[in-house]
């Protein structure tokens, strides 16, 4: 079964075409709008040659890539492909799951206004369904898999009816990166999901924590956007709600510019004045630059006392499991966030701390009450399984979805969907 996976970014396009459990095309087209975009690919996990080209759009782009899947011998024809997992931000108040693209997906009004610089996410699904039309095409929503937390977690304490009227609350995003992750972690540690208490930290430009318990969030750092929770790349993160105003009047600035300053001059770019990217403050912090160091104490103390919530909230942790471009490959900040958790009993092992760069393993110390584990994330491994697992479902006979079952039926009964002989590498419990 070919399952194309699309992430559409303000300014970019990241894909994956997976046959079965093999990733048979990949690509990343950023700078979209631009005077000279740019695109990178693998086929087969082979290296392409770069491209640089003018790409004014999302629909030009998904022309693009596919042009590109046909002439590189991925696939013959666009109608090759079975179905197509999309990544989309905001699910809003009504997806509690991935849901087949249909109306109520894309005139999804609360999950747009809630979501206003994720539009790209729905300009990527009218193109896809604009060039394949007959395909099933599955919408995978960070939020999805916070909708399990309580509403003690999701509920601000505002007047009632912003929640009712406005559904102001708590969804929380990175949903698909912590299911994975939480998933796979579970099989590392030889224990069923259902039985696990586990903190998951999604680290990277824009960060997140999660806590799982049983295999299901309960509460999670980020709320009705992802400017809440931890300090990120250049967001801020927590502060107090009145400081908007206090800025606002004595900087003169309206309600979009503060919103710009706190999304995208704020965090660790904000503190630093160097960069949103940890490599480069990381650098100048070792040179003994005091807002460079200052960066990444507020970004581990931010972490930490999440951590800390968490832990309290879910009776006792099992493991941390640290995700995404930070959580995977800075050791030096794994480092500084667990040294401030020995009270809980984190100790890591400094060796396979430093050892431990994009690749899945253990970094606790043997005496550490709680595991602490580095695994790479795979949201478009995951939107594709979750893309498989709805049209595998009932969902795919009811009439609403007529178009698309004769196909799927052809597809389900005839042997076309990979056998499950045993796991791959990179396997996760549903």
């Amino acid at each position: 079964m070919l399952v194309l996976v699309v992430n559409c970014g303000s300014s970019s396009l990241k894909y994956t075409l997976f046959q079965g459990e093999i990733e048979r095309g990949t690509g990343l087209m950023e700078k979209l709008g631009g005077p000279v975009s740019t695109f990178t690919r693998l086929v087969d996990g082979a290296g392409k040659d770069p491209l640089s080209l003018a790409v004014p759009n999302h629909e030009q782009a998904i022309r693009l890539m596919m042009d590109w899947l046909i002439r590189d011998g991925v696939i013959r024809e666009a109608r090759e492909i079975n179905a197509v997992g999309h990544r989309v931000a905001h699910g809003g108040p009504e997806f509690t799951d991935a849901a087949l693209v249909e109306a109520r997906v894309r005139n999804n009004r609360i999950a747009r206004e809630l979501a206003p610089l994720h539009q790209a996410n729905y300009e990527g699904i009218e193109a896809c369904v604009k060039m394949m039309p007959a395909t099933p095409q599955v919408a995978v929503f960070d939020t999805a898999f916070h909708q399990t937390m309580p509403p003690r977690a999701y509920t601000y304490a505002l007047p009632y009816r912003f929640l009712t009227e406005h559904k102001i609350r708590k969804y929380g995003f990175h949903g698909t990166s912590h299911k994975y992750v939480a998933g796979r972690g579970a099989q590392l540690l030889g224990r069923p999901l259902r039985k696990l208490n586990l903190i998951t930290l999604h680290l990277g430009n824009g960060s997140s924590l999660t806590a799982v318990r049983h295999g299901r969030s309960i509460d999670t750092s980020m709320g009705l956007t992802p400017l809440a929770g931890v300090v990120m790349g250049s967001r801020c993160g927590d502060i107090d709600p009145a400081i908007v105003p206090y800025i606002m009047e004595r900087e003169n600035l309206d309600a979009g510019q503060v919103e710009r300053l706190m999304n995208q001059e704020s965090g660790i770019l904000g503190l630093s004045g160097i960069s949103n990217d940890l490599r480069e403050v990381i650098k100048q912090a070792k040179g003994y630059n005091p807002r460079a160091r200052l960066a990444l104490e507020v970004l581990a103390y931010s972490i930490q006392k999440y951590i800390g919530a968490y832990h309290a909230i879910l009776g006792g942790t099992d493991a941390l499991i640290f995700t995404a471009g930070i959580g995977e490959k800075s050791p030096k900040m794994r480092k500084i966030i667990c040294a401030g958790l020995a009270g809980i009993g984190v100790q890591l092992d400094p060796a396979k701390n430093r050892k431990a760069v994009a690749c899945e393993m253990f970094i606790h110390d043997k005496n550490s009450r709680i595991k602490v584990a580095v695994i790479p994330t795979r949201e478009d491994y995951m939107i594709a399984r979750e893309t498989k697992r709805i049209l595998k479902s009932r969902q795919c006979t009811k009439p609403a979805v007529g178009m698309y079952k004769k196909k799927l039926t052809n597809e389900l009964t005839h042997g076309k969907l990979p056998a499950n002989k045993g796991k791959p590498r990179n396997a996760i419990q549903i």
